[in-house]
């Protein structure tokens, strides 16, 4: 098949290329990010493969299915980007990665929570200035703390797991128990005891009508004074202006993110000789007790080569006749 790769960068393309010599797809990488005005670069290919921060949205799919395209291969497990309505009724297929690294993203999710505890980029800032100076960068023992963890699939099941280690209690929200988790004592409690209860609070739901800005000022009002939020799933799951308004009043005492509700345009490109014209992100970098990583917990060997393996399987399915399995349900 002739695959056109949408938001490739140096690493999509030595993974891709990696995982498709035994596959023999060609495949032709494309800087541009997948919008209206891009779609037309699909023209004579077979399939696209496309980011999370592609735009699979009617206008793009109607765009390339005026183009013949028919088949989508998703380098991502999430989906809320595609239209799915709009494409059972243009007749795609379109197939994702479900799993890749949970241990990617846990990791990367408990490393933040570390950061922010123990004041990490503070310190790193400051010794590189000489200043060896404490005052400021007090933390507090994880022994004993409560970490409520929102969704256990494999990914929240890794952080549970992580966090039990430290000595951790650790209480989780999930409509489907995790049998992983309840075995760890992991208890599960609804979402307004979680609140009150958690010391953290770590996000790992997928994004859907229902989960959208799940933590809004409502929420973050039922948690501890001084909580710590880290999301490390889908930024839309924060209402960031109730988050920010949390972290004037001190209501959020610390606030991890590794995906923000508005990154299309800001997140995986080198935006550092340019003025960021988002007023609401440039105001969360003003805050000393905020980290934010740009979309990178899923950055490992292991990951990327995992994603790159299953999207050429995915490809392969799709050219004979044969599902994968990783096949979206559009209706």
């Amino acid at each position: 098949m002739r695959v056109a790769v949408y938001s490739s960068h140096p690493h999509d393309e030595k993974y891709l290329n990696r995982a498709n010599e035994a596959s023999g797809h060609e495949l032709v990488f494309l800087e541009s990010r997948l919008r209206p005005h891009t779609a037309k670069l699909a023209e004579g290919f077979d399939a696209v493969c496309a980011f999370v921060n592609d735009d699979l949205g009617e206008p793009v799919l109607e765009a390339l299915s005026e183009l013949g395209i028919r088949f989508i291969a998703l380098r991502s497990a999430g989906f809320n980007h595609v239209d799915l309505a709009a494409a059972e009724r243009l007749g795609f297929t379109v197939a994702r990665v479900p799993a890749y690294s949970p241990h990617a993203v846990a990791e990367h999710t408990v490393a933040i929570i570390l950061a922010l505890n123990r004041q990490i980029h503070k310190s790193y800032t400051r010794v590189r200035d000489g200043n060896f100076a404490l005052d400021g960068l007090l933390g507090f023992d994880l022994f004993e703390r409560t970490v409520g963890v929102l969704g256990t699939g494999k990914i929240g099941e890794r952080v549970a797991v992580i966090m039990s280690g430290f000595g951790c209690r650790i209480v989780a929200h999930d409509p489907y128990p995790n049998p992983v988790c309840v075995d760890l004592g992991v208890e599960y409690v609804d979402l307004p005891t979680l609140f009150a209860e958690s010391d953290v609070v770590s996000l790992h739901t997928p994004l859907t009508p229902e989960t959208h800005h799940l933590i809004d000022a409502d929420a973050i009002s039922m948690m501890k004074d001084g909580v710590m939020i880290v999301n490390t799933s889908r930024g839309a799951l924060v209402d960031t202006q109730a988050v920010i308004d949390g972290l004037k009043s001190g209501k959020v005492g610390y606030l991890g993110l590794d995906v923000y509700e508005e990154e299309g345009d800001l997140f995986f490109e080198n935006l550092s000789d340019r003025i960021i014209t988002d007023d609401v992100f440039s105001r969360l970098l003003t805050f000393p007790n905020v980290i934010i990583t740009g979309h990178q917990a899923f950055f490992t060997a292991e990951a990327i080569t995992a994603i790159a393996e299953t999207t050429m399987e995915n490809l392969t399915a799709f050219e004979t006749g044969v599902p994968s399995g990783n096949e979206l349900d559009l209706g």
